[in-house]
């Protein structure tokens, strides 16, 4: 996932899921729930524009930005290949 990835989420009660691709992600879906403190805990996987699939998980934490838009602060896991794991910053474009 780069910059170039654009994410698409819905919502309904404390479910969530999303639809993304873009850049290295030929297609990709993550699913979740939203805990008691906004916290959000997702599965996600993916195919890339190599033909690989690739699959993690994610604990997100939303905060509204003074401009009023969305960044999710996040700190993933694949579950395939390396296992690595790491953090990211999404914003609302």
């Amino acid at each position: 996932m780069d910059a170039r990835t654009s994410f698409r989420y819905r919502q309904r009660g404390t479910v969530v899921w999303a639809e993304y691709d873009g850049g290295d992600i030929a297609q990709g879906h993550l699913l979740g729930t939203v805990d008691a403190r906004g916290g959000l805990r997702f599965h996600y996987h993916h195919l890339n524009a190599q033909g690989e699939m690739r699959a993690g998980v994610c604990e997100s934490t939303p905060r509204l930005l003074p401009d009023g838009r969305l960044r999710m602060e996040e700190s993933w896991q694949w579950l395939t290949d390396d296992c690595s794991a790491g953090h990211s910053v999404i914003e609302e474009s």
